[in-house]
């Protein structure tokens, strides 16, 4: 259904001859325009001239909660575009206004009614599309610091989706759905993703939807197709790039995938690794921060890296203990509830889950099964990651599917593999040394390194891999307060997690 396409060359054509021979469109008509080739591909449109895509024009995002008949944190941009950028100060400059068209939309042809698009073109396009995926149970405008503001300024046109999902709503513990926002919460959530229509499959085909409406919109209000077209994302849209150039070579000519969640029925992955970590980290707690505690020895043999402590006014914090009370329980919640239903979430524990046993005894591993990423790229990407990941540890997630990748090139690169001339795909893995999931934490805890700027390094280095012909630096270890280097000191792997 969402591979269906409207074919619009004809009117496409008629549209472009008549801005040839006649004044240019005023504002409100090249939106009508617009919106009316566009009609049976997206529904509830609001097309705006805006005087400036990036956000230093405050109607750029929505305020959270806009969007009518819906309750309460089931619409977030504002909150969204916070989750995944720098702490204020270190996001990206904004040097210039950029004019042009935004469009925001929901894609008529989903079942759930819940699938969104965000379209932005500046008027001084550069002839490319950039296309984002969607962080965690994020909306279109997640991505608005750490990506759209960069690209845009560059003269990109700019889409994103929201993964075919809303974000959540207040619930109770009596909501079989429902997840308590942390061990200590009487607060539960229920995540639209978890609903029953609500598959994970479609990530990847919402990702490729809004693809296709965006470079017919591209289409239509230049009169020509995308040059290129790249992926980009971070987190759960990470995952999206990663499918997107597994899936989809006709539309993508390369990616940018920033700490990606690996997703693969072997173990470890996200289901296998959480519990652990959410098992022993109050018994870690009450040892006083001992790394070298049974408790503690149980979290990194989960795979993840070395804790992090700061006391400041003689209160002690844990890097650990901010996932523990924000990320861990919540996501192996939301992750179970969706994969593995028939377990007893709350009954029987969330850190005793144990995947291996639960293979034989329900269908999680042929849910996961079914939307896993196959390391089979078929285009250029670039997978960048933070050594001091706290949340997608960087071995069970980014080297995880860097060797996915290794395995599948291996296994396609004969020549029996590809067609006479097909160039076999380049991958890389650029990891930041003490870089971490969430980069706000870099305010609590100065020794981790943004991830951003070298997210951003990477594009225009795929970008010149692509269209020039230029040799990507190979995969690499980013030393602290380091930059990608052509010639890097650690090529491959950091040989530790955390440069003390």
């Amino acid at each position: 259904m969402y591979r269906s396409r409207v074919i619009l060359s004809g009117v496409i054509a008629a549209l472009t001859a008549f801005a040839s021979s006649h004044a240019p469109a005023s504002a409100s008509e090249r939106c009508d325009q617009l919106l009316e080739l566009l009609k049976a591909r997206i529904a509830d449109a609001i097309c705006l001239e805006s005087p400036d895509l990036t956000t230093a024009n405050p109607a750029t995002t929505p305020l959270n909660n806009s969007l009518r008949g819906l309750p309460p944190f089931a619409f977030t941009p504002q909150i969204d575009r916070d989750t995944i950028a720098p702490p204020v100060g270190f996001r990206t400059p904004i040097t210039k206004a950029v004019p042009g068209m935004q469009v925001q939309a929901r894609i008529a042809g989903d079942p759930l009614g819940q699938a969104r698009i965000l379209i932005r073109m500046p008027d001084d396009w550069n002839g490319k599309l950039v296309v984002a995926g969607a962080s965690g149970t994020r909306s279109e405008f997640n991505g608005d610091f750490a990506w759209s503001d960069y690209v845009v300024q560059k003269g990109y046109a700019y889409v994103s989706q929201n993964k075919g999902i809303y974000n959540l709503l207040i619930s109770t513990a009596a909501d079989p759905l429902a997840c308590r926002l942390n061990p200590n919460s009487g607060t539960f959530v229920h995540f639209y993703d978890n609903d029953p229509a609500a598959l994970f499959t479609r990530w990847n085909e919402i990702m490729l939807a809004a693809t296709r409406i965006g470079r017919d919109a591209v289409e239509i209000t230049y009169g020509r197709r995308p040059a290129r077209t790249y992926a980009v994302g971070t987190s759960n849209g990470g995952y999206q790039v990663r499918r997107a150039v597994e899936t989809a070579p006709e539309l993508f000519d390369g990616g940018v995938d920033w700490e990606g969640t690996f997703v693969d029925p072997a173990a470890p992955n996200l289901l296998s690794a959480l519990p652990p970590a959410i098992l022993n980290y109050p018994d870690y707690l009450a040892s006083g921060f001992d790394s070298g505690s049974t408790a503690a020895k149980n979290i990194r043999e989960a795979g993840f890296p070395p804790d992090m402590t700061i006391t400041y006014e003689g209160n002690a914090t844990s890097l650990w203990g901010l996932h523990w009370i924000q990320f861990w329980e919540v996501t192996q919640c939301q992750w179970q509830k969706r994969l593995d239903p028939g377990y007893d979430t709350y009954g029987s524990g969330t850190g005793t889950y144990v995947y291996v046993d639960r293979l034989s005894g329900s269908d999680v591993g042929a849910n996961i099964a079914a939307f896993a990423t196959t390391g089979r790229i078929k285009r250029p990407l670039i997978t960048v990651a933070g050594t001091m990941d706290g949340l997608l540890p960087i071995d069970v997630h980014a080297r995880a599917y860097a060797r996915k990748v290794e395995a599948a090139l291996s296994r396609d690169s004969g020549p029996a593999a590809r067609p006479s001339g097909e160039r076999t795909p380049e991958y890389r893995l650029y990891e930041v040394q003490n870089g971490n999931h969430i980069e706000v934490f870099t305010t609590t805890f100065p020794r981790l390194e943004l991830i951003q700027p070298h997210a951003l390094k990477a594009f225009d280095l795929l970008v010149a891999h692509v269209e020039e012909a230029a040799a990507l630096p190979p995969s690499q270890c980013i030393p602290v307060a380091g930059q990608i280097a052509a010639a890097p000191a650690q090529p491959g792997h950091c040989a530790s997690l955390l440069a003390r």
